[in-house]
């Protein structure tokens, strides 16, 4: 059984990048931002951030990060 930041990690490979919904709707995981800060932690990932606009499901703006894997 993999573990959420095996998963994470995997999904980032293989699609570039991740956001909060890709993590709930595709992985399960509610909590994105807090397990990408302990991967940080643990040396097991270094990513870069970008703010992205939307708007929700009434229309009205709102932003998300994207997290995109730092390439060594």
């Amino acid at each position: 059984m993999a573990t959420q930041y095996e998963r994470i990690a995997s999904y980032i490979n293989q699609f570039g990048s991740i956001t909060p919904r890709d993590a709930f709707t595709d992985l399960g995981i509610t909590k994105l931002s807090t397990r990408i800060g302990e991967m940080e932690r643990k040396g097991i990932i270094k990513v870069e951030r970008r703010t992205e606009k939307s708007n929700n499901r009434y229309g009205e703006p709102c932003q998300y990060t994207r997290y995109y894997k730092v390439r060594q």
